[in-house]
């Protein structure tokens, strides 16, 4: 398949090679064994940090390569053909949602004691935004974190919270201001140990079933202000600030799926054979793989498209949520058609589709919703 499209250059090609080769050595060997016990080892993140895969956006002062964003793009785009949802899921949230607002928006001293041991693999991270009550409504949430001296005093909850089982640390979003609204939210770095933290349970899900998610408990923890990510009530402009790259995420990893898929259906169509020929002998299973390729090159197309805006600088609010909208229900439909195309086989746990069919479905969920992404999209048009 190739790729580039006036986005990506040889030499990001070159290290989408080195990642698909560390892919298929040291994760597609191992993946329905930590499928099925629902968790990877907590060694491939300090494998993916020895690698620079976890800094290349991040300055080199504080371990990262400053490659930039388009290396993570390849980097997402291969991680979304492992596989595994969940093994995706866990290490790319690593470097696209947990140590992103260190980042943007944290100091030096931040910067030196949780972005670079993130970057190096040693520190996990996760991000504290979804509540109980509060998902793609941010301005809901309903943690507080009040000022008391050299401390805020924080209390609350989140739930299905990626690697926060494991966590190190965790960029919480919380009200230090109740009565601002969203303009009283910040961001505040709460580290593993704190009394009054507790990881209630690890959620049971349908799919991403190797990664860990979380449901998180605050009473009365006492996190230094010195902890707090820029000044108070910054929060909903900081997470709105990486939203865009979350969502462009997903759409990546949504195209890396696709390709993985509709690859090995096109080796099981030619294989497997019915009435006295392989499937692929019958027009109406090469239309249906027609019509699949050609909905992946649409998807590609524009989040391509996207992709280009948003590195280039550009306001691409409603691109990208376009872009994120399209490729994750076209990654459910593709997936939903490659299992069938498996027929019976496809049912069964032992066949790698039934997975990807399971994991695709979160892509129009997770980041922000479909009908989230409508609601941008129709105010970006002033609607």
């Amino acid at each position: 398949m190739l790729h580039g499209y006036g986005v990506y250059q040889e030499e990001h090609e070159a290290f989408r090679r080195t990642v698909r080769a560390v892919v298929d050595q040291e994760i597609l060997p191992f993946v329905r064994e930590w499928e099925a016990r629902e968790d990877f080892p907590r060694e491939l993140f300090t494998r993916f940090g020895e690698l620079g895969f976890l800094g290349l956006k991040y300055p080199e002062l504080y371990g990262g390569s400053a490659a930039g964003e388009l290396y993570e793009a390849v980097l997402l785009e291969e991680l979304g053909r492992c596989g595994s949802g969940g093994v995706a899921a866990g290490l790319g949230a690593q470097c696209t949602i947990a140590s992103a607002p260190l980042h943007l928006f944290g100091s030096d001293e931040q910067k030196r004691r949780f972005l670079a041991p993130a970057i190096r693999g040693e520190k996990i991270g996760a991000l504290g935004v979804t509540e109980p009550d509060a998902g793609s409504d941010v301005a809901g949430i309903r943690t507080t974190a009040v000022r008391d001296g050299s401390h805020y005093i924080v209390n609350g909850s989140k739930t299905y919270i990626t690697n926060g089982v494991r966590a190190d640390f965790v960029v919480l979003a919380v009200k230090t201001d109740p009565q601002k609204g969203r303009k009283g939210l910040s961001l505040l770095i709460l580290e593993k140990g704190t009394p009054g933290f507790s990881v209630g349970r690890k959620l049971q899900k349908l799919g991403w079933r190797a990664s860990d998610t979380a449901e998180l408990f605050f009473e009365d923890c006492r996190v230094p202000v010195d902890n707090l990510l820029g000044e108070p009530g910054q929060g909903f402009t900081q997470i709105l600030g990486n939203f865009q790259w979350e969502r462009l995420s997903l759409a990546l990893g949504a195209l890396g799926a696709m390709e993985d898929m509709l690859e090995k259906v096109l080796v099981h169509v030619k294989e497997r054979r019915a009435f006295g020929q392989s499937l692929s002998g019958f027009q109406v299973v090469r239309h249906k793989l027609a019509e699949l390729f050609t909905e992946l090159e649409c998807a590609r197309q524009l989040t391509y498209h996207a992709l280009r805006l948003h590195v280039g600088g550009e306001h691409a609010v409603a691109q990208t949520s376009m872009a994120k909208k399209v490729a994750t229900e076209t990654c459910c439909r593709v997936a939903d058609a490659c299992l069938q195309l498996h027929g019976g086989a496809g049912y069964m746990m032992e066949y790698d589709i039934q997975r990807h069919w399971r994991d695709a479905r979160l892509g129009p969920i997770g980041g922000g919703t479909s009908e989230v992404m409508n609601e941008i999209i129709a105010r970006q048009l002033g609607l």
